[in-house]
């Protein structure tokens, strides 16, 4: 049976029930970008967006995104999502609520871009799916990351 999907503001409290389940592709891609937890990754990128949500599937909170402002004078922001494995559990009713995603940021943004891990092949193909650029990789802390991209004139 497909999850239950509710998307509303994202709060400080969704943030550690996340972190504790977070998938194995998104810690390994904080870690290799950042050197942090799970748990500081998801507060630092809560604290630095102008945008962020969560998805609760089934009344619990299972992925966290957002933007960041990058240069607001030329209106570029970074998006981020991070999330548990219950994202690919219930990937069907995943990508029908991400599908307009990338056309809600850049209604605020030029362009919107960020790096993904080289590793995370689900979040690569999930991006590809948006409509999103991907760019060769390019060694970030000794791991690889594509910069994907996307701007208004892509949607």
């Amino acid at each position: 049976m497909a999850a239950e999907i509710a998307i509303m503001p994202a709060k400080p409290a969704h943030i550690r029930t996340i972190a504790e389940r977070m998938r194995q592709a998104d810690r390994g891609e904080v870690f290799a970008a950042s050197g942090r937890s799970p748990l500081s990754a998801l507060s630092f990128s809560c604290r630095h967006s102008s945008l962020a949500w969560t998805a609760l599937f089934n009344g619990r909170p299972e992925v966290m995104w957002g933007v960041g402002d990058i240069n607001i004078l030329t209106g570029i922001g970074a998006p981020w999502l991070l999330g548990t494995d219950a994202v690919e559990e219930n990937f069907r009713a995943f990508l029908r609520i991400s599908r307009d995603w990338p056309a809600q940021l850049l209604s605020r943004y030029a362009v919107i871009r960020n790096f993904v891990d080289a590793r995370n092949t689900v979040s690569i193909r999930w991006l590809e799916w948006l409509g999103f650029r991907l760019f060769d990789p390019v060694e970030i802390n000794r791991h690889q990351f594509r910069l994907f991209e996307m701007g208004a004139a892509d949607v």
